[in-house]
């Protein structure tokens, strides 16, 4: 190529993509979040109220880790997006180079002369005046992406510590909370569970409308009224974990059932809390739903969550919005295969799927006239 073909070309090039966030800056945004978590973490361990300290705690990691990932993710296609451009533009490169190194190390005499003779050798100044202010703003634009691949880069081979040291602070975190729950005395009681009775309710039933229609058969005693409303939060309610809508009620999964509940997908090991203020009325295994808990809100009203893999509290507690109740099934990925998935924003990082039903009057109604599920968590 000419160098006045080569010059055209650098003047005339495509611009460059529209101005977007930082991925390195999220990714260390990310770090200094996880940071925060573990400062959190050891401030909790002498907090007065450690159930609430805890769970805090690990809402802190979860939202850090979840942010960490979508930074490695940003960042890993940033870096190849700018790969791709950097290759697509060797030739164009290496003409700038060479034509930066001409200008920077021709002496000025040389510079001046043209075949053409002095009308030639003004003509060539001026054209040369106006195009090394351009070649000067490339060169600036690709010193800035070769800079920003190798900050990436790097960002993406440290991350692998500060992924260890979250996940290690998620998984004590975890620990110390199941230890404050089975610790805690302070929640009011408003009936007490008979397990005979929950026994032959769950040998008798079938199907979920039968046990949850057997609910008031379970305690020792009459359940006493508890005048809650939390009907005036109906539609904006809290998903319960952390996580993504994966079907709405009444439509088919993967193997074409349809149930009356929505299924949230979350990452392994999520936790699960009460969206209000609720009683616990059912804690356990129930058919072939996994690990069940089903939460009254108000009278004539149920939240059923099922699939988890370890539940909290205690059949008959009354427990506060955002009290812990259990966490999902599944293992946390190897640190390896974190950073595999990171670049290719497919979800595969949420493998545990939470089913959720809600009863009102003993009939299932669609769950999002509850819950706000537009989210991604």
């Amino acid at each position: 190529m000419s160098l006045r073909a080569a010059l055209f070309c650098l003047l005339l090039g495509a611009g460059q993509a529209a101005a977007q966030d930082d991925p390195a800056a999220a990714a260390r945004a990310a770090a200094a979040q996880l940071e925060e978590a573990t400062l959190t973490l050891q401030g909790a361990t002498s907090a007065r109220n450690r159930v609430k300290a805890l769970t805090e705690t690990v809402r802190a990691y979860e939202a850090g880790l979840a942010a960490m990932r979508e930074g490695l993710r940003r960042a890993a296609t940033r870096e190849a997006q700018l790969t791709r451009q950097l290759q697509a533009r060797e030739n164009e490169i290496a003409d700038l180079l060479g034509v930066l190194q001409t200008i920077e190390t021709a002496p000025p005499p040389v510079l001046l002369l043209h075949p053409a003779g002095p009308l030639g050798s003004a003509r060539s100044g001026m054209m040369l005046a106006e195009v090394t202010p351009a070649l000067t703003a490339r060169a600036a634009r690709l010193r800035a992406d070769l800079e920003e691949v190798q900050t990436l880069r790097l960002l993406q081979t440290n991350a692998a510590e500060t992924l260890e040291s979250g996940l290690a602070g998620i998984q004590q975190a975890r620990a110390d909370l199941s230890k404050a729950i089975a610790d805690r005395t302070d929640l009011p009681r408003r009936f007490t569970e008979d397990p005979v009775r929950t026994a032959i309710l769950i040998s008798s039933t079938e199907t979920l409308d039968g046990f949850a229609s057997g609910l008031s058969e379970i305690s020792d005693g009459e359940i006493p009224d508890l005048p809650a409303d939390v009907s005036a939060q109906k539609g904006a309610i809290p998903l319960p974990v952390q996580g993504i809508l994966l079907h709405r009620a009444g439509e088919a999964d993967a193997a074409g059932i349809r149930r009356e509940g929505i299924l949230v997908a979350t990452r392994p090991r999520a936790l699960v809390t009460s969206p209000t203020a609720a009683t616990i009325r059912y804690l356990g295994p129930l058919l072939d739903l996994g690990n069940v808990v089903i939460l009254e809100p108000q009278p004539d009203a149920l939240f059923v969550l099922s699939g988890l893999r370890e539940v909290f509290g205690e059949v008959g507690q009354v427990v506060p919005a955002g009290s812990p109740v259990g966490l999902m099934g599944g293992s946390v990925p190897e640190i390896g295969a974190i950073l595999s998935l990171s670049g290719d924003g497919t979800g595969n990082d949420r493998s545990e799927t939470l089913y959720m039903e809600v009863r009102e009057g003993g009939r299932p109604v669609d769950p999002e006239t509850w819950f706000r599920t537009d989210k991604d968590g």
